[in-house]
């Protein structure tokens, strides 16, 4: 029997694995942390967002300039297959309001829980506290281990959040014109903040409109000590990072004609407060920003309410990230996933070249390029017996 060492027990180290073991292939998964899908466990402590329900174009353009290099892969495997996969696994699953899908359990615990007993009814190996050292050798706590896979795949994860287990390491082991230098993404961004916002920090700032660039998305974030993050910022970082201002929209539903006939109709004596409290229905949070960023304040405020730029001191560092660009060029790989200059190893998952908004679309893609290397793996095996 064809063996298969899968690096990395994250969500797409074990789906190539179980594609492998389906195939017939003998598995071996080698984790260097103590225990597996730590990152997916982390994110299901909010409500594990398993994928997004839209159209598959509009699915796909999330993925930005890593789209084409990933259609055929989420072609393949898309939001529809992966809810399939959970209540395959026992999860039913339910879709809210903005289209996110997530298991009604809402935690990742039960679905790993039942992968890995699927997983190991296929025979799949796990092996833990197993580091790679390059190769296919590994320092474990027996001693260094050499295995003789007759195929390999990478799934190592990217850069951030290092105490899970997606340090970045593995760039050590091959050639630096194969990789994107790594940045971070979905991730906050600090800002000095006066004294007076010190009151609002843990507050959300709710239905505003975030302009980055060509980004434009409806949404909200929290005021942090250390500065803004959130569900708006993380879809507008990309664009933040490369250099795109940040300018907020607070009043969308309105017009700036809008919100000049409503100033313009301030009593004499009405305090500005009073006036953007009563007659536009800006709460504290929002004001304050007003103040934070509009000062000295122009004679005409519309402008500045429907466009407020937020000055801020650029992302906060990379291991705090949700998740990272950069990595694994696809020009490295063949249209399998398989390394040009490596027969028989393959790579999958976020240590790939791409990026993505949370709401679903990074676990997809986790799901969906693990599942094609495992297949194309499993493949490159069979022909070569």
């Amino acid at each position: 029997m064809s063996h298969a060492l899968v690096i990395g027990a994250g969500p797409a180290g074990l789906m190539a694995a179980e594609v492998l073991a389906r195939a017939g292939v003998s598995v071996t998964v080698a984790e260097a942390k103590p225990s597996v899908g730590r990152k997916l466990l982390m994110a299901g402590k909010s409500g594990l967002n398993l994928t997004k329900d839209e159209p598959f174009e509009t699915f796909l353009a999330a993925y930005g300039e890593g789209s084409g290099a990933l259609r055929p892969m989420l072609a393949a495997f898309g939001p529809a297959d992966v809810c399939a996969w959970a209540e395959g696994l026992g999860q039913a699953v339910f879709t809210g309001s903005s289209g996110r899908v997530f298991p009604q359990a809402m935690k990742a615990s039960p679905l790993l829980r039942a992968w890995l007993g699927r997983l190991d009814g296929l025979g799949v190996a796990i092996r833990t506290r197993w580091r790679w050292i390059g190769g296919a050798a590994f320092d474990t706590p027996e001693g260094r281990q050499v295995l003789a896979p007759d195929v390999t795949v990478l799934a190592c994860g990217g850069a951030s959040w290092a105490r899970l287990g997606s340090d970045g390491a593995w760039t050590g082991d091959l050639p630096a014109d194969m990789l994107a230098p790594f940045r971070p993404a979905n991730m906050g961004f600090k800002v000095d903040w006066s004294d007076h916002m010190a009151r609002h920090f843990g507050q959300p700032v709710k239905n505003v409109v975030l302009h980055a660039g060509r980004v434009r998305v409806r949404g909200e974030f929290v005021i942090s000590a250390r500065g803004i993050e959130g569900g708006g910022v993380y879809a507008v970082s990309g664009a933040m990072r490369d250099g795109a201002a940040l300018m907020l929209d607070l009043l969308p539903d309105l017009t700036e004609s809008d919100i000049r006939a409503r100033l313009a109709a301030r009593r004499p004596k009405e305090s500005l407060a009073n006036t953007l409290r009563k007659r536009l229905r800006l709460d504290p949070v929002k004001q304050a920003l007003v103040m934070e960023f509009a000062r000295p304040l122009p004679d005409d405020l519309a402008p500045l309410l429907k466009a407020l730029p937020v000055r801020h001191g650029g992302p906060r560092p990379m291991d705090e990230a949700i998740s990272t660009a950069g990595g694994l060029r696809f020009e490295a790989l063949d249209q399998g996933l398989m390394l040009r200059d490596r027969p028989g190893w393959f790579a999958a998952g976020e240590m790939l070249d791409w990026e993505a908004p949370t709401g679903g679309y990074l676990l997809t893609a986790c799901l969906a390029t693990g599942r094609w290397a495992g297949e194309h793996a499993a493949a490159w095996v069979a022909g070569r017996n």
